[in-house]
């Protein structure tokens, strides 16, 4: 990108790894480099500059990174060969936890900057075109980050119907496992204003459903316009508030946070959709301490209850892991017996893996690989099991889907039910964007399928 024609146009790729904060960051990425003169890449073989946006939660997905700028050095030789420049960088949490030692290990990559960087993207690129090679921006300034980006400017012209929108960034807790404190910092939530602008803007380039995201959400405690500390739920009903706005999620929640406003919310917002994702990652008390939870299976299995006392309908979903350091058999029988009274919507489940840097990888009692993979199918089968039979309660059901985007097949548009259950169905793209009342007809392991249904009929 050095000896750059600041008149033409060049193209960005960026991929993301791991959760939805990293697609938000990617999408805040295009905001701030659209201005720069850059339009999205449908493929990295035809950008100019390809950002890798990474995730550190998992050694699994911090190994692909290192695959991925591996064939990527590849390309950019192909592409120079043919006198076509490339730029590489990497963006997201191995970027902020790993910086200096990814350009020692990686040293094709030219610039490096963490989660609370991307208003730094200008900067990084002027130095890059002037000749600029291994630099890194990895501060931990969220308040800046959020200042620098709030701009209506640097918004697009047309979001999709369902987005995500940053409320809160970084973590207190402290879990044994988790490197979120370290790659994301203490706990930031934005002020409410600046929440609700951001959401109109939204709403008004075609967003129908907006997603709150945070490492912890229902730690939010921003300030109001009125000047006091809001929570989240009474963010949530200002939100409501907002015409067209259809529907409104959030996630990731940690089960100390969840208040009892904000549970209420799921029964007197009638926006908030009957979804929540409340990880517990384990059943035993001995390995939840260890984790540094600071709250037992029972304090759990009360909380559920509140919870579907306030809306039966909910679906829940969690985070499992398995083989965390001194887990034993007893231990995870316990974690089973937690996920059969939960009878959860959806799992995601996870073999322990040692994140450098944190407490528990340094612990001497690591459970052996095989012990993990055997109790990670088994909890895993339960999991399924229990997916299936609750997406075997809509077969025949109505309900309403907001319409996102082209299905696999053609004719076929993919969307979401409010139980946040992928929906199939026959309609055009014109309709995306649209909310239709459809009928069941079909169900999968992972999604269900359904036709336009003027007809309506009570959920079993």
């Amino acid at each position: 990108m050095n000896e750059h024609d600041p008149k033409a146009p060049r193209k960005v790729f960026i991929k993301a790894y791991g959760c939805q904060m990293n697609v938000y960051d990617g999408q805040r990425m295009h905001d701030v480099l659209r201005p720069l003169g850059f339009t999205a890449a449908r493929t990295p073989e035809e950008a100019d500059l390809i950002i890798l946006n990474t995730c550190h939660i998992r050694e699994k997905a911090a190994e692909k990174v290192y695959s991925e700028l591996g064939r990527l050095r590849l390309l950019r030789e192909r592409r120079a060969a043919a006198g076509r420049d490339t730029a590489i960088a990497v963006a997201g949490c191995v970027a902020q936890a790993e910086g200096e030692m990814m350009l020692r290990r990686a040293p094709g990559i030219d610039f490096i900057f963490g989660p609370q960087s991307i208003h730094e993207l200008p900067h990084l690129i002027a130095r890059h075109d002037a000749g600029e090679r291994h630099m890194v921006a990895a501060d931990f300034a969220v308040t800046d980050k959020f200042t620098a980006l709030d701009d209506e400017r640097a918004r697009p012209p047309a979001v999709p119907p369902a987005a995500f929108l940053s409320v809160q960034e970084g973590c207190d807790k402290f879990c044994t496992f988790c490197v979120v404190p370290y790659t994301r910092g203490a706990e930031y939530s934005r002020p409410a204003a600046h929440i609700l602008r951001e959401a109109r803007r939204l709403v008004e380039k075609g967003a129908r459903e907006i997603t709150l995201l945070g490492q912890n959400v229902n730690a939010w405690r921003g300030e109001g316009p009125d000047g006091r500390r809001w929570t989240l739920a009474r963010l949530l009903d200002e939100l409501a508030g907002i015409d067209r706005l259809a529907r409104l999620r959030f996630t990731t929640s940690h089960p100390n946070d969840m208040s009892d406003d904000l549970i209420a919310a799921f029964a007197g917002n009638p926006k908030l959709m009957p979804y929540l994702h409340l990880p517990v990652q384990a059943g035993s008390d001995r390995v939840l301490k260890a984790m540094n939870r600071r709250h037992t299976a029972a304090d759990y299995l009360r909380l559920i209850g509140k919870i579907r006392a306030a809306r039966p309908d909910i679906a829940i979903s969690g985070d499992f892991i398995v083989g965390f350091p001194g887990e034993t058999e007893e231990d995870f029988a316990a974690t089973l017996r937690l996920v059969a009274e939960v009878e959860y919507a959806q799992g995601y489940s996870f073999r322990y893996s040692a994140r450098p840097g944190t407490p528990a990888a340094e612990a001497d009692d690591q459970v052996p690989e095989e012990e993990k993979a055997e109790r990670l199918s088994r909890l895993q089968d339960l999991l399924a099991a229990q997916q299936k039979a609750f997406n075997e309660r809509f077969m025949g059901a109505t309900f309403d889907v907001l319409l996102e985007k082209p299905g696999r097949h053609e004719g076929q548009l993919a969307g979401r039910s409010p139980w946040l259950q992928a929906v199939h169905l026959a309609a055009g793209t014109h309709r995306i964007g649209e909310i239709v009342r459809v009928k069941v007809d079909g169900v999968g392991k992972n999604a269900l399928s359904a036709h336009i249904e003027h007809r309506e009929r009570a959920m079993p």
